[in-house]
């Protein structure tokens, strides 16, 4: 009979120790998703704006050797990401292309010039910057006009800020949601060791020494945990740069160890702390209190 007891007793404390281990890793999960956001966030921002496009439209009768020769000019400015030189006939076969026939037989010319794109780098991709690089750029004498959209620029900047403003606060209530929730799992797990705790205790055994192993598999758990977490966001990872390929721009094995690292310190830290509490309240409760 007291075998029977004893198995049933060990069944159930495996059972509360799998379901810990499971919600604290969904929760931790949640965490590890936003930090992804959060740590890729600059890297999504600067795509964005170095994706932004000023148009330099080169005159008429500007020499083939002028152009490039300014291009390299451009190349070498602290502003500049990357040009790209089009000349008119590769803008004659691009719009030939999107509209699907060619207009140059109907107008009977090509009326397109030649341009050079120039994508700037993240930093200066603000109306400041770009009002500065226009001015110098249309002293050179091959220069007819630079175009960019400036409401878009600035729309895309204000847009960046609110958005990451926006994250960070989700970021934080999260965290203080993911506390609460991983602290009252460890509480409902410690409180089925209640009576083995205060036994303990009883029979002459120090604070120190009853906390002791719950804070070590709390620890275990806190780690297997977040290995669990780990390996569905690699999954989730690796199914969304498979689906979308675009998002291979946010690749950077640094930021996904810095994410996964601190996910198994948050783990670990968390679940060592909240059981810390749990056994020294019921270390400190009366007898009669435990059946309250």
């Amino acid at each position: 009979m007291e075998e029977f007891e004893v198995s049933e007793a060990s069944k159930k404390t495996k059972t509360i120790y799998i379901s810990t281990i499971f919600s604290i890793a969904l929760v931790l999960l949640m965490l590890g998703m936003l930090g992804l956001i959060l740590v890729h966030a600059k890297n999504l921002s600067n795509y964005v704006k170095e994706n932004i496009v000023l148009n330099i439209i080169v005159d008429e009768g500007a020499k083939e050797t002028d152009i490039l020769a300014f291009k390299k000019e451009l190349d070498g400015n602290i502003a500049v990401k990357q040009t790209q030189y089009v000349n008119k006939e590769v803008a004659q076969h691009n719009l030939t292309k999107d509209l699907g026939e060619d207009f140059v037989n109907f107008l009977g010319y090509n009326p397109l010039l030649s341009t050079i794109d120039v994508y700037l780098k993240a930093d200066y991709a603000n109306n400041q910057n770009i009002d500065a690089l226009k001015k110098q750029i249309e002293k050179n004498p091959i220069v007819k006009e630079v175009v960019y959209q400036s409401s878009l620029i600035d729309m895309v900047n204000k847009n960046i800020n609110t958005i990451s403003l926006i994250v960070l606060g989700f970021a934080i209530i999260l965290l203080v949601i993911a506390v609460a929730l991983i602290n009252n799992t460890i509480r409902l797990a410690i409180f089925s060791q209640r009576f083995l705790i205060k036994s303990m205790q009883l029979v002459g055994a120090t604070k120190n020494f009853i906390r002791k192993p719950f804070i070590w598999v709390a620890i275990l758990h806190g780690l297997i945990a977040s290995f669990i977490a780990i390996i569905i966001l690699l999954g989730l990872l690796t199914y969304a740069q498979k689906e979308l390929g675009e998002i291979k721009i946010l690749e950077s094995y640094t930021e996904f160890g810095f994410v996964f690292l601190s996910l198994v310190a948050i783990g670990i830290f968390i679940t060592a702390i909240s059981t810390w509490f749990a056994v020294s309240r019921y270390l400190r409760l009366k007898i009669y209190d435990l059946y309250r």
